[in-house]
């Protein structure tokens, strides 16, 4: 990466191509850019924010000639330092203003900018009865489209049709060349010969920069039904995610500890965000007498619902009609009751009436620092992860409660094949100037304000890179693996070996996001 321009003057020649309203290097907004939720980055040269795919072209092609690194940025709600390089000196390419939205009904086909967010999709479509199968993660007021697909993930439709790649039947791609790449051949199949789409999916932005994404479209159930079930043991609770998954029965489903449970998720701050709940729950609702319903159900559950159990599974089961939906929420029940209990469902009830609530879980609930780390276990495996975890904690446990660090526990099936096991660490620290921006004044004066803390800080680290250690131990997969979690290494050598001539043949000086994926 031997810059053969000026840092000076690869700067002045962005703002002559782009205008100075597209590239930023004002000292304060570089800072902001160079964090994610849990890091910070070296700072950039610059922050560009090209508002077409031509001009986003151009920025690449003055980057790629002065030799100087590119790091792709979407909504910046990553925490495995995706778009952070240590090393700085970079142009940092935010593709938040490639935000068009083209909808073929005809073909039930989506063609989405990179920059959009799944709650601005998910609104478009709903106009018409439609959404993408794979419809966004918790995060989809912030997180878009290709950053999404870029770091793949799941969330919302994920139980019945996958992960956010398996949403995507083309790309379009900004090489490190300033060429623009184009995966699609035909607009009703993805799978037509050698599965080109699928290379760039989940690259973490080491192999281009998504501009266009097209995915399926799907009717839009109205039919539906929340159910949650409370387990004593992790057994139990696992086995009915594993059966459930097998069945295919539900539309989206996710599992929490009781930690979780009565701190992230049960967390609602105020007369004000609670009205505004009940309002989406009877909005969201099949019809009046079903919104009462379920607004009564929730009022009777109160939050003691959240410690009902060790263990606790939710589910959104969708219907072509609310009769369908119903068989589908009865033969769940029959799957779940021998192993557990059926309990208030406000937790699900919930999440259907807003998927894509504010982003406070950023800080804990007594306004503690965060990160969440992953891992896709094999069902065999996770009996055996599960121990380990356990054996971590009370090995850790004095240490962390002395310091106030403490994790809870988030799961979700990946299709029929894998559990996403997810823990979410916590530690008393200063919030940084990403929860600032994130969050603002009035939010932070709502949670307990903590000074900085290096002791509390250094064990979170310690106990973050014990876990990824111990995800890669049980065969683990990820999602967003940035430069957090190790990929290239674990790869066969030849798979190495082509994964490396692919990054040589599309980006030869390494220009693009590198480090991101071990490369």
């Amino acid at each position: 990466m031997n810059a053969t321009v000026a840092p000076e003057d690869l700067v002045r020649q962005l703002i002559a191509a782009l205008g100075a309203d597209s590239v930023s290097t004002e000292e304060g907004r570089l800072g902001l850019l160079s964090r994610d939720v849990y890091a910070q980055g070296g700072r950039p040269l610059a922050a560009v924010l090209p508002r077409t795919v031509a001009a986003l072209q151009t920025a690449v092609r003055l980057c790629a000639a002065a030799g100087t690194a590119m790091v792709p940025r979407g909504g910046g709600a990553s925490y495995t330092d995706g778009y952070l390089l240590a090393a700085g000196g970079h142009v940092l390419l935010d593709t938040g203003a490639l935000d068009g939205i083209e909808i073929d009904t005809v073909n039930a086909v989506v063609t989405v900018g990179a920059g959009v967010t799944w709650a601005a999709l998910r609104e478009r479509l709903a106009a018409h009865g439609l959404r993408t199968p794979f419809w966004g993660p918790f995060s989809g007021l912030v997180a878009t489209v290709g950053g999404s697909v870029s770091q793949n993930t799941l969330s919302h439709g994920s139980a019945r049709h996958g992960i956010s790649a398996q949403s995507v039947l083309s790309l379009d791609v900004v090489l490190a060349s300033g060429e623009l790449l184009s995966t699609a051949i035909s607009s009703a199949t993805r799978h037509f010969g050698p599965d080109l789409t699928g290379l760039f999916t989940g690259d973490c932005g080491a192999l281009g920069i998504k501009v266009a994404i097209r995915m399926p479209l799907i009717a839009a159930n109205a039919s539906f039904e929340a159910l949650s079930f409370a387990f004593d043991d992790f057994a139990s609770f696992h086995e009915l995610l594993r059966l459930a998954a097998l069945e295919g029965l539900e539309d989206e489903q996710f599992g929490l500890d009781r930690s979780l449970s009565q701190g992230q998720i049960g967390k609602q701050e105020g007369l004000a965000s609670r009205l505004r709940i009940a309002a989406e729950v009877f909005r969201s609702s099949p019809g009046v007498l079903a919104g009462v319903r379920q607004l009564l159900r929730m009022a009777a559950a109160g939050d003691a619902v959240l410690a009902s159990g060790a263990y606790m599974a939710h589910f959104i089961v969708e219907g072509a009609s609310q009769a369908d939906a119903a068989a589908k929420a009865g033969r769940l029940r029959a799957l779940a009751l021998p192993r557990g209990r059926e309990i208030a469902n406000s937790v699900p009830g919930f999440v259907r009436a807003l998927p894509f609530a504010p982003l406070t879980n950023i800080l804990g609930p007594a306004g503690e620092r965060w990160v969440p780390l992953h891992g896709v276990l094999p069902h065999a495996a996770v009996a055996g992860f599960h121990a380990a975890l356990l054996a971590l904690r009370k090995r850790r446990g004095a240490e962390m409660a002395r310091l106030g660090v403490w994790m809870g526990t988030m799961f979700a099936t990946v299709s029929s094949t894998g559990l996403l096991y997810e823990i979410a660490l916590y530690w008393p620290d200063a919030p940084t100037p990403y929860h600032q921006d994130l969050l603002g004044d009035e939010h932070l004066r709502s949670v307990p304000a903590h000074a900085a803390n290096a002791h509390a800080a250094a064990l979170a680290a310690e106990v973050k890179r014990e876990l990824i250690e111990l995800f890669a131990a049980h065969g683990a997969a990820h999602f967003q693996i940035g430069r957090a979690y190790p990929y290239a290494g674990r790869l066969d050598p030849a798979a190495l070996a082509l994964l490396q001539a692919l990054k040589a043949a599309l980006d030869p000086r390494g220009l693009m996001n590198p480090g991101s994926l071990g490369l």
